[in-house]
């Protein structure tokens, strides 16, 4: 198996890619950038596919090891409905699974893409088979978003990405009483200087994992190079009842794009996660990333190291501008 040399941390699947275009059962472009849930023993991931016109939509993918043998639903899971959503226009994108267990529900925010640039929608469901839209939670341009699985402090949390200017993307935090009216917004974690890897823009990957230490979020960072943009993914620990301190943040990315399918594709040069699921048996933390646009990757790491490279990691008062 060859080992590459960001495998400090996180280990890429010798399988990978675990799923390309050529096993969807209908011709697509691509398909990338999935959100995963444990469901009844089985991984779901919910992937963004593109067909050949250029149209986004969501479709949904099982397996009993969260490796290998996956079925395909025939039928996409949320297809656009501009009719009823205009919103959905220009396609449905990039979602984030959040299990709601006050609601009994899975809550699944996704880039709904208007005439008007990106908006944070937000659907339920209970099987991953039919779908109760709740329609757009923020103003566009805004992407990148997932809830909290629980409330903090009687409200609904969400980490999301507003885009404030073209050198001004990075993540807020926002709260809601209902998950409908979104307020009391706040930045929460700010691009740094310079030539860091996270210093042009970031967003949130994943939804927010609840340890005992903190609330663990995997994050992507970008980097403007003379041969364009570079996606990575770092680490963050907030605080469990005061989510917008950041308690720790990586000084160095955790997963940079070095595999050939990471590499080349529609879009070259990009790590981008949108899921992950802790096995708690396992002591297991698998990611699952879209690579270079195209196809859907996964890597994984001791749920045990994670956190002790976490909180290794600088606090505020020392982090790197």
């Amino acid at each position: 198996m060859k080992r590459y040399h960001d495998e400090t941390l996180f280990r890429r699947y010798a399988g990978n890619p675990i799923l390309s275009p050529e096993d969807w059962p209908n011709p697509i472009n691509t398909v990338f950038n999935p959100a995963a849930a444990l469901v009844k023993g089985r991984t779901l991931l919910l992937a963004r596919v593109e067909d050949r016109f250029g149209l986004s939509y969501l479709a949904t993918a099982w397996s009993r090891d969260g490796l290998k043998n996956w079925t395909i639903d025939k039928t996409p899971a949320l297809f656009p409905e501009p009719k009823t959503h205009p919103e959905e226009v220009l396609g449905v994108e990039d979602p984030r699974i959040t299990r709601l267990e006050e609601l009994n529900t899975w809550a699944i925010t996704y880039t709904a893409y208007s005439k008007d640039g990106p908006m944070v929608s937000l659907a339920t469901s209970e099987d991953f088979k039919k779908f109760k839209r709740l329609g757009p939670v923020l103003r566009p341009p805004d992407k990148d978003a997932a809830l909290f699985p629980r409330r903090i402090n009687g409200r609904w949390a969400m980490i999301h990405r507003p885009v404030i200017s073209p050198i001004q993307m990075y993540m807020w935090l926002s709260f809601s009483p209902d998950l409908k009216h979104w307020g009391d917004s706040r930045v929460l974690m700010r691009t740094r200087d310079g030539n860091a890897w996270d210093g042009a823009k970031l967003g949130l990957c994943p939804q927010p994992l609840e340890t005992p230490e903190g609330w663990l979020i995997l994050y992507h960072g970008v980097r403007m190079t003379c041969y364009g943009q570079i996606y990575r993914i770092g680490l963050a620990l907030l605080d469990l009842e005061e989510p917008w301190k950041v308690l720790r943040r990586s000084k160095d990315w955790v997963l940079t794009p070095v595999a050939p399918y990471e590499l080349s594709g529609d879009i070259g040069n990009v790590i981008f996660p949108c899921g992950w699921i802790h096995d708690k048996a396992k002591d297991e933390l698998r990611i699952y990333y879209g690579a270079a646009d195209t196809c859907v990757a996964v890597a994984s790491a001791s749920m045990k190291d994670v956190m002790a490279y976490i909180k290794a990691c600088p606090g505020p008062d020392r982090e790197l501008r």
